[in-house]
């Protein structure tokens, strides 16, 4: 069509000479093509097989790590690089932003990620590098605080081509990859990179005469719309700045009053919802050491049997429902594409109640061997127990949200409160009343036992 002369040496093929030159060498394409393809879906089963294994396939491994010297597919750590890793996450922890942080890191003359693997000798190409002097960048520092490989685990097959023939890679549904846990040393622990992530989820961006979010940024809210409530900077004629806490949206919509609370205030009173908080935690921790844990357990054991028995009754009428189908299909009530559709729906609806049950049988069984962490969260508060000042990382890592309404009337929901409800209850039920006093310090009493009890 192009005008253009083909000639193969080893097949004797010269396309000015021979008439049937389109089709041998059409045919010999269509072989190659075929050859092609299968080698290309053996290697992507093969690649599959070993991700699956909990195998590192990768040609570089990720900053702060390095390859195995006598297994290429495990990853282990790199010392150096990692004290890195883990000086990036406490500087975000502290409250720096990942501008602030890459300017830290380049005062320090700590190389990037590109340079010191070129340091290390590695034939590393990126088309990132412009300059030849290579200095951090705010983008490298939010990939390496979001990588979830630095807790020990995989996440492979991201990224896919559509076949052998497109080279445009293209990002896959996080539903399709391939995770796997344990498969490598970590270097930041779980609950710091969960920490980390609440983070980077807020609006903390810094002003330009600051270098830390303050201790609430994006924690706290309008209670009449629900907007964000932003500090507000306002010189006085002394000479000393005054911070409020103002309602974000509410010169743009006008649905809720107007209304600030001095920054200094509101953090007071923040501190001391958190203390008070606490010394309710250490208080139901101390009378569950009174109590013993066994009682605990066979509550939790109780109501996870009941969900488990509602899923069941549930996973039967599936049943009964899919079973019933066959004859509404013989008595003409549905078609068969009707069955069809109806019996795979059916199907895969068992198939989850199954799980669902499967782990109601899991907790049942960590909970008898006391692999149960449940109330790992009431250590998380108890190590703030001394708590003097309102830090950055303290308020999020122990508080989910602050509502604030018009005369200063405050409303704190922690983390974990839904679990701190559930323990009252529980407290509740082993014979025990549960009184809150005017400071919202709570009071447990034994109540008195029934005729029967005594009897």
């Amino acid at each position: 069509m192009l005008g253009v002369r083909f000639i193969s040496v080893t097949d004797g093929i010269d396309s000015i000479n021979q008439n049937n030159t389109d089709m041998i060498v059409s045919f010999k394409n269509l072989l190659n093509d075929a050859y092609c393809r299968d080698i290309s879906i053996k290697i992507r089963a093969n690649l599959q097989a070993l991700m699956k294994q909990g195998k590192f396939i990768g040609a570089f491994p990720v900053y702060g790590y390095m390859k195995d010297p006598d297994d290429v597919h495990r990853l282990v750590i790199d010392p150096e690089a990692a004290a890195t890793v883990r000086d990036i996450y406490k500087y975000k922890i502290s409250g720096m932003n990942n501008a602030e942080i890459a300017r830290a890191l380049d005062n320090r003359r700590i190389l990037t990620p590109l340079a010191y693997k070129e340091s290390k000798g590695e034939n590393l190409k990126s088309p990132f590098k412009k300059n030849k002097e290579l200095t951090w960048d705010h983008t490298t520092i939010k990939g390496i605080l979001s990588n979830p490989i630095y807790t020990g685990m995989l996440a492979q097959g991201r990224y896919t081509t559509p076949n052998h023939k497109v080279k445009k890679c293209f990002k896959k549904p996080e539903t399709e990859w391939i995770i796997v846990h344990g498969t490598h040393d970590a270097i930041i622990d779980t609950r710091e990179f969960d920490l980390v992530q609440k983070i980077m989820s807020l609006d903390t961006r810094t002003s330009p005469n600051e270098r830390k979010v303050h201790p609430l940024c994006g924690l706290v809210v309008c209670g009449d719309c629900g907007a964000s409530m932003v500090k507000k900077d306002v010189p006085g004629s002394n000479g000393k700045v005054y911070s409020y806490y103002i309602c974000n949206k509410n010169k743009q919509t006008r649905q809720c009053s107007s209304y600030r609370i001095p920054k200094d205030k509101l953090e007071d009173i923040i501190l001391k919802v958190v203390q008070i908080h606490i010394a309710n935690i250490l208080d139901i921790k101390r009378i569950m050491e009174f109590i013993n844990k066994v009682p605990f357990q066979e509550l939790d054991i109780q109501e996870l049997e009941k969900k488990k028995a509602y899923q069941t009754k549930n996973m039967e009428k599936y049943r009964q429902l899919r079973n019933s189908l066959y004859e509404d299909l013989k008595e003409g009530l549905i078609s068969q594409a009707d069955y069809n559709e109806l019996f795979e729906g059916y199907k895969h609806k068992i198939s989850e109640l199954l799980m669902v049950i499967g782990e109601y049988d899991r907790e049942i069984q960590d909970i008898l061997h006391d692999r149960n962490e449940k109330y790992k969260w009431i250590d998380h508060f108890a190590e703030y127990q001394n708590i003097q000042s309102l830090t950055r990382i303290a308020a999020v890592e122990l508080i989910d949200q602050v509502s604030v309404f018009e005369k200063n009337r405050i409303e704190v929901t922690f983390n974990f409160d839904d679990c701190y409800t559930q323990i009252l209850d529980q407290i509740t039920q082993l014979g025990y009343e549960v009184d809150t006093d005017e400071e919202g310090r709570i009071h447990f009493e034994k109540k008195e036992a029934s005729i029967e009890e005594k009897i």
